[in-house]
């Protein structure tokens, strides 16, 4: 995603008005799972005498909404090729930059859901899911899903591999020797009835309509739409099953969301598309301008991971993962305040924890070996070489680019250059000794490296360097958290 901030253009004041139009309009049936599940077999199609062009020219022009009716007959559209690339790039163009409405956003959201498989666990109680934008040294999924699992609240979740500067769920699992994250519905389902937890990769048979808008809005310069964030995010959630969900949205250098206002308009647009549908839905605003915890870097994420879940970790990370998860266990009905769902999530912490045994049924289920977690250096090997990157200069540590640092992490091996592509190598990345605010002395050790190849070094020692600046004066650390929007 580009990092420029999204445009505000003066195509606002015609949303706007058609915003207060659609106020006077008969509210629309909520759908349940059921209606999108029989809209997926029924593949509507555009209603009688509206065309693709005509869709194209209310986006273009902003005087008419469009309905329903005609969204659902787009999308499907779109995904039987009765709409043609052309026609669909051209449209994503004009969603850039006029926008649309929060109830043409809902039914492009919905409409993307049931455009392939509808999960449905309601049979289960409630189904917990977390939801992160990106950032650097996010491995968050790792410990919250585990401790809300221990606290009896299942967590079915669908993660995506990792691409660009932020890493994926799916790589970071995937360190762990025989574990398969590609699972059939089938076996994602008999798990989560089994031992209330599990973590796959995404399913080709969920929202395909997402999977053809995505691809070309990389290529038409148009992924910093919020409102095509907000449907690609949650009809995916829609239709991956789950009834309770947190969406953790990174702010800052390293997030896509540059501003706390264009976070927080993200945040309210998607949180209410969850309960258009029924979903116990909020969202958290948490702070990229820096790495989440020490690690960066698959396998050296995971084992920050596992010592999280023994009660150990760094500060930062810790207080953030307990954060999360407590807001999960709160939605669940699982306690009656914050301070009691804090509490209960912490009691699930420690080396005879019930999350790290909830982790380490999740591995066995999925093929993986759990001794990982009595010793995870003997079945994932630290890298070959540790090169520690020392400070030359004195002073307040002002900022640290965690773009920056997750590029870096990926030159080193820890990323892949194409979606489809392998990880280079599970060991590499960096580890993060200071923060933000922290006094510096020159010489001081600010990261380690870790790569399989030497010749990675020098490079990656430079590109650090670059990410740093100091001051003379006291720098305040940033915030964990700066807003949760229910």
């Amino acid at each position: 995603m580009p990092a420029e901030r999204i445009q505000r253009l003066p195509s606002a004041i015609l949303l706007k008005t058609l915003e207060l139009r659609e106020t006077r309009l008969p509210a629309e049936k909520r759908l349940t799972r059921e209606d999108l599940k029989r809209l997926c077999h029924e593949k509507p199609t555009l209603p009688q005498g509206i065309t693709p062009f005509d869709i194209l020219v209310k986006t273009r022009d902003r005087q008419e909404s469009i309905s329903r009716d005609e969204m659902f007959g787009f999308v499907n559209g779109i995904v039987s090729g009765a709409v043609s690339t052309e026609q669909t790039a051209a449209w994503l163009g004009f969603v850039r930059l006029n926008g649309l409405t929060q109830r043409e956003t809902v039914n492009l959201t919905l409409a993307m859901a049931a455009s392939g498989e509808i999960l449905d666990f309601d049979y289960l109680g409630n189904v917990a899911d977390k939801h992160s934008s990106g950032g650097v040294g996010d491995k968050t999924t790792l410990v919250v899903a585990p401790l809300v699992a221990a606290c009896d609240v299942n967590v079915g979740k669908m993660s995506g591999k990792g691409l660009g500067h932020t890493g994926g769920t799916i790589d970071k699992l995937e360190s762990i020797p025989g574990i398969s994250m590609q699972l059939d519905a089938q076996h994602f389902r008999n798990q989560l009835e089994t031992i209330g937890i599990v973590i796959s990769g995404q399913s080709h048979d969920l929202a395909p309509a997402d999977g053809i808008l995505y691809s070309l809005r990389d290529k038409t310069a148009t992924i910093d739409s919020i409102p095509l964030i907000a449907a690609s995010i949650m009809s995916k959630k829609i239709a991956s099953g789950a009834n309770t969900l947190v969406l953790d949205v990174k702010v800052g250098k390293g997030a896509f969301m540059k501003t706390l206002e264009e976070a927080q308009e993200l945040s309210r647009i998607m949180v209410d598309i969850g309960k258009a549908v029924g979903i116990h839905c909020i969202a958290e605003i948490s702070d990229m301008n820096q790495p989440l915890g020490n690690a960066v870097g698959n396998a050296l994420e995971l084992k920050e991971a596992i010592d999280t879940l023994k009660g150990n970790g760094p500060d930062d990370f810790k207080e953030h993962c307990i954060e999360t998860a407590a807001e999960i266990v709160l939605l669940a009905g699982k306690a009656a305040t914050h301070e009691e769902a804090r509490l209960l999530v912490e009691q699930q912490l420690g080396e005879d924890g019930r999350a790290l045994q909830k982790f380490g049924e999740m591995i066995a289920a999925q093929g993986g070996d759990p001794n990982v977690l009595i010793d995870p250096d003997q079945l994932m090997p630290p890298a070959r070489y540790q090169h520690a990157v020392v400070a030359n200069a004195e002073g307040y540590l002002s900022s640290m680019d965690p773009e920056m640092v997750g590029k870096t992490s990926m030159t080193l091996g820890a990323g892949r250059p194409t979606k489809d592509a392998p990880v280079e190598d599970y060991a590499a990345g960096i580890m993060v000794s200071h923060k933000i605010g922290d006094r510096i002395h020159e010489g001081d050790v600010i990261f380690t490296i870790h790569t399989n190849d030497e010749t990675r070094i020098a490079d990656a020692e430079q590109a650090l360097h670059n990410a740093l600046s100091f001051s003379d004066e006291p720098v305040s650390p940033y915030p964990l958290r700066y807003d949760v929007i229910r």
